[in-house]
């Protein structure tokens, strides 16, 4: 058995999702399907989710939204007179909206989020008609009624774990297709919840698991996952025929965006191989994310960056016999709900890796403030407008000179590295640079290992 997931772009317009239903129908294992809200039809376009937040946010100010959501109601109706699908369910999505949009606001966070899972829920329901209209027995099923239950952590929700169970007797073994809304569950209580944005990856990722699928297959609108950022590197034209989760999980952190990473999370536990795809050319294999792979010592499976980071340094004299220093310094953070990346260390100085989003003006005051006052440094300092890059292949495991061959490359392409570490595992390298840095220093590490 296989599990489907289509991205946004998958379902953008009636064309990519006559796609989809080809692409299911072509194989008889693929037998539950999971779909995102329509995405861009084109570079300058709206996400129907970001349509359903603005609206939401007019709704919660009191504004009129009228405008809004008739923009949103015609994007559905463009797909239903496109598939020549009846016109009652327009009427029935603007009917839900209506309704979702007349529900209890006083929790921001909750109906934020019924506002949100309309996307989802509504794009199941046109594409389950799709399939219905080419005579193929397929069935839309609600989030609810199959016991998907999630926490009450509204925008950022997690699964029970008792929803396996209730998944697998609602899913396992049908004899139609299953079309499942991404992104949403429900809480115990029946209120909608929502995993965090991009979520209908971990949805896709659950089913799987649930129903013990032999592949996950992920549509999007990408042959494979790259070993590089094509926009950094546009001479990269091969993607990558197979990675373990630990490699997909190391670059998903440093800016693949191909894959949420969140969702890598229960095949991972469950095994179950995850198979990225593009809608558009279904006849290409894609990429496998496995838990095991063949590798060849010293190969590289793929190089990622990511920007916004900065360094909060700390110096002290004699810091290594101070003993609970660290602890002293990440319970100072963990007061101003700031999570760490990394933290390299020396004999009398540590440097702290943060995302600068978490770490605006304000917080780095109150942060530097209590260093001072508590801990008595010799010098603080943050650095700010730093990217990471992170080299992941599980071939760099007890492979000698691999370090060697990235700071030379980097070395001789004029790059200056700002910190460099090592993860316990040997499968990556992460390097700080200036973020005017970036793209040389991923071109440079691109030509030394590929």
């Amino acid at each position: 058995m296989k599990v489907c997931k289509f991205g946004g772009s998958s379902v953008a317009s009636a064309e990519q999702i006559t796609k989809i239903v080809d692409i299911v129908t072509s194989d008889q294992d693929r037998r539950i399907v999971v779909v995102s809200a329509p995405g861009k039809r084109a570079p300058d376009d709206v996400k129907v989710t970001d349509m359903l937040i603005e609206c939401a946010q007019l709704a919660l100010r009191e504004k009129n939204y009228e405008q809004q959501l008739a923009a949103l109601v015609e994007r559905f109706a463009e797909i239903q007179r496109e598939l020549e699908l009846p016109f009652g369910i327009v009427a029935e999505i603007e009917k839900d909206l209506r309704f979702r949009l007349g529900g209890d606001k006083k929790h921001h966070g909750m109906f934020l989020d019924c506002m949100k899972a309309a996307g989802e829920d509504n794009s199941a329901k046109i594409v389950s008609q799709a399939f219905q209209a080419r005579g193929v027995k397929a069935v839309y099923v609600d989030p609810h009624e199959a016991g998907m239950l999630l926490t009450d952590d509204f925008g950022n929700a997690q699964l029970l774990d008792e929803s396996y169970q209730h998944l697998y007797k609602v899913l396992y073994g049908r004899d139609d297709i299953v079309v499942f809304p991404g992104f949403f569950g429900y809480t115990r209580e029946g209120r909608i919840a929502t995993f965090p944005r991009g979520g209908s990856d971990i949805t896709g990722s659950i089913l799987a698991v649930a129903v013990r699928a032999d592949v996950y297959e992920n549509f999007t609108d990408v042959d494979a996952v790259y070993p590089v950022d094509p926009q950094l590197v546009p001479a990269v034209t091969q993607g990558i025929t197979a990675m373990t989760y630990r490699e997909m999980r190391e670059l998903s952190y440093a800016g693949f965006g191909v894959f949420h990473d969140e969702a890598v999370v229960p095949a991972v536990r469950a095994g179950v191989p995850i198979n990225v795809r593009n809608t558009n050319r279904p006849e290409e294999q894609g990429t496998f994310i496995l838990q095991s792979r063949r590798v060849e010592q010293g190969k590289v499976v793929g190089i990622a960056s990511a920007t916004g980071f900065c360094t909060l340094y700390v110096d002290k004299y004699m810091m290594n016999r101070e003993i609970g220093f660290g602890r002293r310094l990440l319970q100072i953070l963990e007061d101003e709900n700031v999570s760490y990346e990394h933290m390299p260390s020396g004999i009398d100085n540590v440097s702290v890796i943060v995302h600068e989003k978490d770490f605006d003006a304000e917080r780095e005051e109150r942060v530097v403030r209590r260093i001072h006052a508590e801990m008595q440094p010799d010098d603080v300092m943050v650095q700010r407008g730093d990217a990471l890059i992170v080299v992941v292949g599980e071939g760099m495991h007890y492979t000698v000179g691999m370090a060697s061959k990235a700071t030379t490359a980097l070395s001789e392409a004029g790059v200056n590295i700002e910190m460099i570490n090592q993860g316990s595992s040997e499968i990556s390298m992460v390097f700080g640079v200036k973020t005017d840095q970036q793209a040389r220093a991923v071109q440079a590490l691109y030509q030394a290992f590929f």
